[in-house]
């Protein structure tokens, strides 16, 4: 008996170092808000595992100071930490750690890699994550970094060519070296699409050390049954009136200006065609301009930002969903928005710009329509809605995307991080 009680501790105790060999401590790196910016792969999927009982920690960036701080009171923002925090899962408690930020313009890039550099050696002593996983560029570098010299596992996930999107061209040159050599650094290189994969391999990576997880969705929330109602009825939708539809950060190659300009000098032609913009943004005062010069406060519906949970409703309002961004814009070459696959979700047809990375992703058909300008748009949605093909090719879209949802991708990422660790 004694034999037997041993025995069944031994057991006992192998079973819990089991268990805690998979729950893992991770430390992520961005150089967005995590707090603000509505929620992107990082956010469903480090709130998913956190649920699942991984501890998180995030050290982000107050990238959008330049924008609020309209009247700057302070050049310098000291270190700040949030607890508790979820993004899409109100279940999740994850931690957010906010550097010092020097808010002067320029030198608040500089300052990435001395403070951000300093946290992330304090979170590997404090914290002692498992695992580095970095969505960003300067704090990428300097995690990368730090990993290989503590011996911790470093991923890096591409969602963006974030050296494209540094707003001083004059650095971008820099910034794609910078994310070459965090390439060519990294463990593992995770990307959202497959031309991202692509990029990363030109760049340096080593294509024996890259995959491609694809954005998810939660079917549950995005319904394309959802109850809009209330939202019709607020922004004065009609029965004979057809609704188009953009949501999220509003850049200036996003295309949606060109489209509501192109509505408000042809309003007489397009009379029942509404444009629904929910978000703000970089171009956003513009779309307030256009709206007022072409007196389209009926038909430029602009709601700005909004909270997330009430998205699908938004969208549920909507016929036709959009993404008519610049076809040379750098940025846009590689990636694949994850509103695209929530627009679908949604069973909305999508009139989209032909970018090589969305169509290697989706080939012709599954509800997209292809343009190669934004000057298209307002067209094609009037002939698709004369020949009521909007219903069938929203039910084509859905389908194309119900095995994408949040849960199957979280536990093919989950599985990922524990085989690099073992």
């Amino acid at each position: 008996m004694v034999y037997l009680s041993s025995k069944l501790e031994c057991i006992e105790k192998y079973k819990i170092k089991i268990i805690e060999l998979f729950i893992m401590k991770i430390l992520l790196i961005q150089e967005s808000d995590w707090l603000e910016r509505n929620p992107h792969q990082q956010h469903h999927l480090m709130d998913r595992l956190s649920v699942r009982g991984h501890e998180i920690r995030v050290i982000d960036h107050g990238i959008d100071w330049r924008r609020k701080d309209k009247v700057r009171e302070s050049y310098f923002v000291e270190r700040k930490v949030y607890h508790h925090v979820h993004k899409v899962d109100p279940l999740a408690q994850i931690q957010v750690i906010r550097p010092s930020i020097i808010k002067i313009t320029l030198l608040d890039y500089l300052s990435i890699p001395y403070y951000h550099g300093q946290e992330i050696e304090r979170q590997i002593q404090e914290f002692q994550p498992d695992i580095i996983i970095a969505f960003g560029l300067l704090n990428a570098y300097v995690g990368s970094k730090a990993a290989k010299k503590h011996g911790i596992p470093f991923v890096y996930y591409l969602i963006d060519v974030l050296y494209a999107l540094i707003p001083e061209k004059i650095f971008q040159k820099l910034g794609k070296m910078i994310k070459k050599r965090t390439l060519q650094r990294s463990d593992l290189v995770i990307t959202i699409n497959q031309r991202l994969r692509e990029l990363a391999i030109e760049l340096g990576a080593d294509e024996n050390k890259t995959m491609v997880i694809d954005a998810g969705i939660d079917l549950k929330q995005f319904n394309p049954e959802r109850d809009f109602s209330t939202l019709k009825e607020k922004y004065h939708i009609q029965k004979e009136d057809t609704v188009l539809f953009f949501m999220g950060w509003i850049y200036h190659f996003a295309g949606i200006k060109e489209v509501a300009r192109e509505l408000g000098e042809n309003k007489h032609k397009y009379p029942n065609i509404k444009l629904l913009v929910v978000g703000d943004g970089d171009a956003y005062d513009d779309l307030l301009h256009i709206q007022e010069k072409y007196d389209l406060q009926d038909q430029l519906i602009l709601t700005g930002k909004q909270p997330y949970e009430l998205i699908p409703d938004f969208l549920a309002l909507a016929d036709i969903a959009l993404l008519p961004a610049y076809q040379d814009e750098e940025i846009m070459q590689d990636i694949v928005p994850i509103k695209l696959y929530e627009y679908m979700a949604m069973s909305k047809p999508v009139i989209v710009t032909r970018l090589p990375g969305i169509a290697m992703e989706f080939e012709d058909g599954h509800g997209l329509h292809y343009i190669d300008h934004s000057r298209e748009v307002l067209p094609l949605a009037s002939k698709m809605k004369d020949a009521n093909m909007i219903q069938e090719e929203g039910r084509k879209a859905r389908k194309f995307v119900e095995s994408n949802d949040w849960e199957v991708i979280t536990d093919i990422f989950e599985k990922t991080l524990q085989k690099l660790l073992s």
